[in-house]
């Protein structure tokens, strides 16, 4: 099979999140499948790169609005690129994907690979609203992250029958093992951060971050904040302004080496998310592969059916400053319970989000879909 992956940025512009499922997803493939990977610059012009042996093209760009490129010969690449493969993969939301799909060559299976509801103003998520729609009804196939995206979604109940459940997974090994020059810098973040919380993701509103620096006031603790982003300098402000910047380390972009460290550091790894455009929170899984206790939010997705309150972390409110600090300070407090939450999520993580599992039930899918195509075309001529 010939398949092309639409997001709106990719590596090495951003890493984590959608654009490291896709790369789990293309590299090291079967020999059967044949990726490629297309999307939209953040800002300047077209370019076509090889990342782990996949071709990329990332189409130019003017900027920037509520977090989409503006990349206007997207559509019409993605429709041309149809042409000469077998399977579209849609990795929503990106909403240049859903306007080229009327253009779609009609032969081509047509795959949604549903990571999270659109989260923004009303007139805009109206303005969205047929095309997204369009793009459902051509769909012959929709991933979910867990069934509680599709119950709770403005969109895809209506489509329940093309709906299935397939939970991210990560590459086991790396996340739970170190190198031996690992274990030496490990060992020394430990020392330099005794009771470290670490947050990792973009400095973005959804993030919470400010709800954590809130949390932080009054904890005897350090927080190291992973990522970059437009609230940066906002942060750091507010970091002072509440007292805490001396217990704050923005530690800007890692790689994922670096993050694996902070991670096998951390007594706490803090997801603080306050709207349901964190749909799962891949970094969860990557903590429990750890062994770190994980403290999220109970936001209506399925960020707490990973980490779950009681068992492999603990879940808070979101927005709840005060309930964040008390089940950090919890985890913090009682060594034998971070333990315990640590060993189960180390437990969870191998039975139920194993990579080579996600990648073959999504190859899987991806077969179907392709096959259902055929079958609808024939059944037409």
């Amino acid at each position: 099979m010939r398949i092309l992956h639409a997001y709106k940025i990719y590596k090495p512009d951003v890493e984590g999140g959608v654009p490291e499922t896709i790369s789990s997803l293309t590299r090291d493939a079967p020999e059967e499948l044949q990726s490629s990977i297309l999307v939209a610059r953040s800002r300047g012009w077209q370019r076509r790169y090889l990342i782990d042996n996949v071709p990329v093209t990332a189409t130019g760009s003017l900027g920037t609005i509520f977090s989409m490129p503006i990349a206007p010969l997207y559509p019409g690449i993605l429709a041309l690129q149809s042409r000469s493969i077998e399977v579209v993969v849609h990795h929503t939301p990106f909403p240049l994907t859903d306007l080229a799909v009327p253009a779609l060559d009609p032969r081509v299976a047509f795959v949604v690979h549903w990571h999270a509801e659109i989260i923004s103003r009303t007139f805009f998520k109206s303005m969205l609203a047929p095309a997204l729609h369009h793009a459902l009804r051509r769909a012959d196939k929709i991933i979910v992250s867990h069934p509680v995206m599709i119950d709770r979604s403005d969109f895809l109940p209506a489509y329940r029958d093309k709906c299935i459940a397939i939970p991210y997974g990560v590459d086991i090994p790396y996340w739970s093992t170190l190198t031996e020059l690992e274990q030496l810098e490990t060992d020394r973040l430990r020392e330099q951060f005794p009771r470290l919380i670490v947050a990792v993701g973009r400095l973005v509103d959804y993030k919470g971050y400010p709800v954590l620096l809130h949390a932080l006031k009054g904890l005897d603790a350090q927080l190291v904040i992973i990522g970059d982003g437009p609230l940066s300098s906002e942060l750091r402000t507010l970091s002072h302004e509440l007292g805490v910047a001396e217990s704050v380390v923005f530690a800007g972009r890692l790689d994922r080496g670096k993050i694996k460290q902070y991670l096998h550091a951390a007594r706490v790894m803090a997801l603080s998310s306050v709207t349901p455009a964190e749909a799962f929170g891949l970094v969860q899984i990557e903590a429990m592969a750890a062994g770190c206790p994980v403290v999220n939010t109970k936001l209506p997705t399925a960020v707490p059916f990973i980490a779950r309150n009681e068992m492999e972390g603990l879940t808070a409110a979101p927005g709840d400053a005060e309930g964040l600090q008390g089940a950090i300070r919890r985890i913090l407090d009682d060594q034998a319970f971070a333990a315990r939450l640590g060993s189960a999520g180390r437990s969870r993580v191998r039975s139920e989000y194993n990579q080579e599992l996600f990648r073959t039930r999504n190859f899987a899918i991806y077969k179907e879909a392709l096959e259902h195509r055929r079958s609808r075309l024939a059944g037409r001529a």
